[in-house]
């Protein structure tokens, strides 16, 4: 007796696709199987005309009431952002209609409410979107400055996914013309005169990849930001010149030594580059054991910073004072409280938070240190930590297969090229993905 496996047909999904509150357009997206029905229901009548935004009534298919007024685009699939039949409403931004709308596709029968991500993970299981590209879209929609706003657009229109073609096409292409391709045949398919050509290649791919490696950190930078730590002793006005900076209350200041117990963050936009202040826990030593934990978490934040403020008040009496502790983290001595005294020995710049002097030439300091960091960005191709885990062992299979062809061990040779191109695989989505799908589709909003 012979089994037919029935295929499941995924649901008909929907979201609002901006931003809760009161507005004065709402966007709504559908997509599935059942988005033509559904629209049709919707608008009591035909389609509209494809990718053409038509101003249509949408009423309640169960009792004929109007609900709104709006413009619809119907796209079906596969030429749509999903890859299915997708349709887009836009809608008046009252908080009334949106959720009279939404009310409405929750009660027709196979259509849910759209998971975070869910638009976007079609789109990939269905060939409208590379790994790496979803990364830049999420990217795209995260970024703050201009820098991150170029970085995530260059990665979703393919600059990444074209380097990995590329990489891929020539190990494969000495191999590929003798029926020898480690995708499709045993290793042992293999001639011996075919791995000068594939070492030739697995090298000259190789430097590119180790290139690509080196200005991976000025690529993670720009995505994550530049971080500044400010530090320093208890009451040495730390949390007073992040307020400064962010130009509001985010932190309490208090003349109490130990007030801050936590890091607390800012981001901000210096000249089109993402910074994040942090402002921790003043350094001495405490017998208060919430106080250590948040001592503790000052020192781990200084390790990972990549530049410290070490803050000096003018306002100590001499020898109060006990300097910058050993740093291996680039750092400036900031002399604060300048408007209470003479700035410290040592000092390279001095500030008063209360009347903002010294702050912008602080600013251009740190603007000029990050962009020193991130210079080159624009060249970088690699974005996320996972990239570059990924490459490094694209890398190692690529050095084991020049030891084995200049060792002539072909089956080696055959079988590093093979492991290179599986993890090449990796990076766009097309092979062994799944441990990663949940963490990176988890991270977009409802709606995309």
């Amino acid at each position: 007796m012979t089994t037919v496996r029935e295929e499941t047909q995924p649901d008909t999904i929907f979201a609002s696709a901006s931003g809760q509150g009161r507005a004065a357009v709402a966007t709504i997206r559908i997509s599935g199987p059942d988005a033509s029905g559904l629209l049709r229901r919707l608008l009591s009548g035909k389609l509209p005309a494809p990718r053409r935004a038509s101003l249509r009534r949408l009423s309640d298919p169960m009792t004929g009431e109007v609900l709104d007024q709006g413009l619809v685009i119907w796209m079906p699939g596969p030429a749509s952002f999903t890859g299915e039949d997708q349709a887009e409403l836009q809608i008046h931004g009252s908080p009334a209609v949106r959720r009279a709308v939404l009310r409405v596709l929750a009660q027709a029968p196979g259509c849910r409410a759209a998971e975070p991500g869910e638009f976007t993970r079609r789109a990939f299981l269905n060939g409208r979107l590379d790994l790496t590209a979803v990364e830049g879209l999420a990217d795209l929609i995260d970024a703050e400055t201009e820098a991150q706003r170029r970085q995530a657009l260059r990665q979703l229109e393919g600059r990444l996914a074209g380097e990995i073609a590329s990489w891929r096409e020539r190990l494969l292409a000495p191999l590929a013309p003798r029926g020898a391709a480690p995708d499709f045949s045993d290793e042992d398919d293999v001639p011996e005169d075919v791995a000068a050509g594939a070492c030739a290649a697995g090298e000259a791919v190789r430097r590119e990849i180790a290139a690509a490696l080196d200005q991976a950190a000025r690529g993670e930078r720009v995505r994550e930001g530049f971080q500044v730590v400010i530090a320093g002793p208890p009451n040495a006005g730390k949390s007073t010149l992040l307020n400064a900076l962010a130009r509001r209350d985010v932190a309490i200041v208090s003349p109490v030594p130990g007030t801050t117990r936590d890091a607390i963050e800012i981001r901000c936009d210096l000249g089109g580059l993402p910074v994040t202040f942090v402002d921790t826990a003043g350094l001495r030593e405490s017998g208060d054991e919430v106080e250590q934990e948040g001592i503790a978490r000052a020192r781990a934040r200084i390790r990972a910073a990549d530049l410290v403020l070490w803050l000096m008040p003018a306002d100590r009496a001499p020898g109060e004072e006990a300097g910058l502790p050993p740093l291996s983290e680039p750092s400036l001595r900031v002399a604060t409280k300048a408007d209470l005294g003479s700035a410290p020995a040592g000092a390279q710049l001095a500030v008063s938070a209360r009347t903002g002097a010294g702050l912008p030439a602080l600013l251009a300091r740190i603007e000029q240190i990050a962009g020193g960091v991130m210079e080159g960005a624009g060249d970088a191709v690699l974005t996320r930590e996972r990239h570059r885990a990924v490459l490094s062992r694209v890398l190692d299979c690529l050095d084991h297969a020049a030891i084995a062809g200049q060792g002539g061990a072909i089956e080696l040779l055959a079988e590093d090229l093979r492991l290179a191109l599986r993890h090449l695989g990796r990076m766009t989505g097309a092979v062994d993905v799944e441990e990663v799908l949940d963490r990176i589709f988890s991270s977009f909003c409802i709606g995309k």
